[in-house]
């Protein structure tokens, strides 16, 4: 097992080689001294191996109302069958230079009208924290964003922040054609 701190990627799963047991078990540790970043991590490898849906939206919970200050801004608030899709697909594309754009990603709840969720794809030279703050408050937002919008997906696309532009651009359009043929619902990427 790699060492985690927190410049640790969700993408780079430091747990892959643990037996699920042993994730269970430091899941119990880190809900116990409130670690968010452990627990976050298990979790992570949790979801990506499978596992059922009710079993990850209570480990969810459970860490959230024990370690929120603590749990890393790329952990999902709620459970999303398509992640593991999401960080393969996303993880094919890579920027070559260092730039000031940012790819982002939003969940979109559509369960009133079909029952699923989407995912919204941006680039933006602000933070997708920010990005996400100015489309919920009508400022240049993308409709579905701002009527659908409820919290960035920030794990995927942490090795596509701070990207030259012109690559931004590709990479936005790309990508949401990519999880588009993934079978996802996808609004964004122009």
């Amino acid at each position: 097992m790699q060492t985690i701190d927190a410049k640790t990627p969700p993408s780079s799963r430091p747990l892959i080689n643990l037996t699920q047991g042993d994730i269970t078990s430091r899941l119990v540790q880190a809900l116990a001294s409130a670690d968010g970043l452990l627990g976050a991590h298990c979790i992570h490898e949790l979801w990506m191996r499978g596992e059922m849906s009710l079993n990850i939206e209570r480990a969810l919970e459970r860490l959230w109302a024990r370690a929120a200050p603590s749990v890393p801004d790329w952990l999902p608030m709620r459970y999303i069958e398509w992640l593991p899709t999401l960080y393969e697909v996303t993880l094919e594309f890579r920027a070559s230079a260092k730039g000031r754009s940012n790819i982002y990603l939003v969940l979109l709840d559509y369960q009133d009208r079909d029952g699923a969720y989407g995912v919204y794809v941006g680039m933006s030279k602000y933070s997708p924290a920010q990005r996400f703050d100015q489309h919920k408050a009508g400022i240049r937002a993308a409709g579905s964003v701002l009527k659908r919008g409820i919290e960035v997906l920030t794990g995927p696309t942490l090795h596509l922040q701070y990207i030259k532009r012109l690559e931004a651009a590709r990479i936005e359009e790309e990508l949401a054609v990519a999880l588009a043929s993934a079978g996802l619902l996808v609004k964004g990427g122009h």
